[in-house]
Order: C-alpha cells, then structure tokens, then sequence
C-alpha cells in the first residue's frame, strides 16, 4: 500500500500533500506529528504515541478536524481508474525541430555533443522543415493548439532556415486555424538587432541558456578557443529583454557539480531577467556530473531559493522560478500528469536529414530512431512503449507521493541512466521530489497570504486540482 499522503517541511514551513485529491493543507507541528502516527484510523494509536508532548484534548479536536478532511474528499483520498485515453491513437501536440546540428560554443556538459549529437555537422534545409511542419499540422490532427521548438545546437547559426519556418508557419497556422506557439533555444552570442526584430514581431518565445555568474558560466560554456560566452551571451540577452518589456522568455541555466551553490548562481541572474529556470546537470562519469554526496548541499541550496523566492515577493520584487510553478487550484487534466512531456507519442524531435526521434535527448540513439519525415513512423511498437510508459505502469512512480506533479521523470534521462526508459532516474527523482517539495509549499503559503492579506500560517487550509481532463 503506497502512502496516500505526504508531510513536507520547507524553512519555517510544515504541509501535508493529500496525494490522489491534490489538496494541500498548511499546518502545525502539532498536525504535522499527529500526520506522521495518524492513518486515517487509528486515533487511538496517535493519543497513545503523543499523549506526553500534546494535552490529549488538543489531540482529540485536531484529530476530528482531519477526519473532516476525510469526509470531505481533501485526505487520505482513494486512488482512481486511469484515464481511457492513454488506449486512444495519439495526437501530436508538439515537435522539436533541430534547425542546426552544429554550434558556436563547445559547451562542456552539453548531451548534445557540442552541437553534433554524436553524428556530423549539418544544418537543417527549408524544404525539411516545411515538411516537418506538416507533419506536425496533420499528426495534431483537430487540437487547435500546436508548440513547435526551434532547436540545436545552436539553430541562430541557420538563421535563413529559422526566418523560413517561422513565416511558414505563420502562414499555415492561418489557413489551418490553429493557434502555433514557436519557441527558439538559444545561446544568445548571435543575436543581432535584426534577429530580434524578427523574432518579437513574428511572437517567438525565447528560451536564453545563462548559467548564472560569469564565472560559473564561462567555465562551462565557452567559444571554441576557450574564451568565456558570458559577455556576448548577456549582451544579446539584455537587448532582447528590454526590447519585448521583460515577457516572452526564460534564462534556463544549468548547475553541476562545479557549482553545488547553484542559489547565488540562480539570484544573479536576476541582473539580466527575472523569468529564470534552472536544471541539474545529467551525464555519466564525467568530472562535473553530481554525485551522492551533494544531495544534502543542493537540498539546502533549494531551501535557500525557496526562502529568497517568498522575501523578494514580500520586497515587491517577485522573479519567476520555472520549477517552482506548480498549480494547487487547477492545473493539468490527470492524464497530463500521469504522460507528463509526451514523448514518443505526443511530442518528436525532427533532425537536419528529416529522422524522427522520441525528443531531442533521443536524437543519435539510432534503437529510438521511430521513421522519417518521408515514410512516417515505421515504429508504432515504439511509439506505444513511449504512451504507456507513464506513471501508473512503472513499479518505481505508482507508489510515489511525488507521481502527479513529475509524471514519471524524463525518459531520456532514465535510458541514459538505466538503458530503459521504465526505469526512472533515481538521481534525478530525488531532486525533483525537493523542489516539488519547495514549489508546493511556496504556492500554498502565496495563496493563502493572497487570500487573507496576512504572512501568517493557518493550522489548515485547503487547495484542490481537477483531476477530470
């Protein structure tokens, strides 16, 4: 029987997950240890084991306010069926198409080869991308909303071809209907006056790589003569922050072993842009890749973000911190997030040549390979493995608090890690349940001062997503 419920402790803050109905209650010591000996039975059992550290009546009155919560659907609530639709033929609601395979930067821990993805240099022609965006259009098949990435390496060294499948697209989102969200990865050394002209009137959303302070950037993120990126790239990012008004973006960073104390690295990237997301760094054996001994470091790195997130609000000066975006009152369908990204089945990466792959991390990993963008998808076996590898049919996610928020993890970090994608990466699980941990928190504690204009923390106070798609 896998726990039903999840307490958490985050700085000066206690909560309590309800895991099947999603409600979070904010409580006290007192609810939080009578949460860690109560099963939802057994009141006996909690007054017996906390009778010396809490007055018996205090016992009994929290214990019958949980019970409400019981009654009402908020704790200790039931599994549920998983939803029909993972048995339905999927529809594509995303593509990744790699603009270029190659790069002006020889970044150290990049999984993309420094651009070539284990392959040779190419740049992706006009006519494979257009080709792909039709295969993007007729997989979406009715869905009216379509994400396409432009992606490398570094896809700005092909701007001709970026220019080309924006307008292309732009131009078949109208005569489909359909409303097309183009988003565009990039180091930010070669972006020019033009470039950003172009990309702000065509309402392309940038995704800017900035690993926090020039000295942590640099070191990882150089030119190919070794020089450090962190002027040029900084230099292209301000420029196009302040020409859309601060929207439209994210600073997406990396830490790594190099930089356990990735918080300062995180607050000092709010001199560029205060829309920020930063990953753990994956890879096998290589100097810079994190290990056993820095989870204890990391945990509190997040708790001290977590901490600078909540006083930079109170200061009225709030930055978004991607990870700590969880939804308490709504959010995702819970076919959502049992499938997470979609990959393999509702999300591929496009390569240069026209191959089709599960997700940009699976590009070079040939057994993934699923068809071409001229045969189509020679491998539905495959494209089935990837829909029902969720969270409810791997034994390691069915039991975990964490399995509606992360949806299972990556699959390309699992195959990496395990060499099968059903198999989660332990690593990165233990991460993402802390900043899950720290996101929920955050969220609960920012609705509920929204709601009482009060930093004050209430004994227990409720919040629910849908769970209906």
């Amino acid at each position: 029987m896998h726990d039903l419920i999840h307490r958490m402790k985050v700085n000066d803050y206690l909560a309590v997950l309800d895991v099947n109905s999603g409600a979070v209650h904010l409580i006290d010591e007192p609810v939080y240890d009578v949460l860690g000996v109560f099963d939802g039975h057994n009141n006996e059992a909690v007054v017996k084991a906390l009778q010396e550290k809490y007055p018996v009546q205090e016992l009994q009155e929290i214990l019958e306010e949980l019970h409400g919560l019981i009654k009402d659907g908020l704790l200790f609530s039931p599994d549920f069926e998983v939803p029909q639709t993972f048995s339905e033929k999927p529809i594509l609601k995303s593509l990744c198409l790699h603009i270029a395979h190659d790069c002006n930067l020889r970044c150290k821990y990049c999984f993309a080869g420094t651009g070539d993805f284990g392959g040779k240099r190419a740049l992706m022609s006009k006519e494979v991308a257009a080709k792909a965006i039709e295969f993007a259009i007729k997989g979406s098949q009715q869905r009216h909303n379509l994400e396409i990435d432009l992606f490398g390496g570094e896809p700005l060294v092909n701007f001709e071809v970026v220019k080309y499948v924006v307008e292309y697209a732009r131009a078949r989102e109208k005569e489909t209907h359909k409303n097309i969200k183009l988003t565009l990865t990039t180091n930010g050394t070669l972006l020019t006056d033009d470039k950003i002209k172009f990309l702000n009137e065509q309402r392309v959303m940038l995704v800017l790589s900035l690993d926090g302070t020039k000295k942590t950037h640099d070191t990882m993120r150089p030119f190919p003569n070794g020089t450090g990126s962190y002027d040029a790239a900084v230099r292209g990012f301000k420029k196009v922050i302040d020409s859309r008004h601060g929207k439209n973006y994210y600073l997406r960073g990396t830490y790594t072993h190099n930089n356990l104390h990735f918080c300062e690295d995180t607050l000092d990237m709010l001199k560029v842009g205060r829309e920020i997301s930063m990953e753990p760094v994956v890879g096998i054996d290589e100097p810079y890749v994190l290990c056993e001994e820095d989870l204890p470091i990391l945990y509190k790195e997040y708790d001290k973000l977590a901490a600078a997130y909540l006083e930079y609000r109170h200061q009225d000066k709030p930055f978004d911190f991607f990870h700590f975006n969880v939804a308490l009152d709504n959010g995702p369908c819970v076919a959502k997030r049992l499938a997470g990204c979609g990959a393999g089945h509702e999300y591929f990466a496009i390569t240069p040549e026209g191959d089709i792959y599960p997700c940009h991390q699976f590009v070079g990993r040939e057994q993934y390979k699923v068809g071409t963008l001229d045969t189509g998808i020679e491998r539905p076996d495959l494209v089935q493995k990837f829909r029902h590898n969720h969270v409810m049919t791997k034994e390691e996610c069915k039991n975990c608090w964490a399995r509606f928020f992360c949806s299972g993890g990556c699959p390309a970090n699992a195959d990496l890690a395990n060499g099968d994608i059903s198999k989660p990466y332990e690593y990165g699980c233990k991460i993402q349940k802390k900043r899950l941990e720290c996101a929920i928190v955050l969220q609960a504690v920012l609705t509920e001062e929204a709601r009482t204009g009060k930093d004050e923390r209430p004994v227990i106070n409720n919040f629910k997503f849908e769970v209906d798609c």
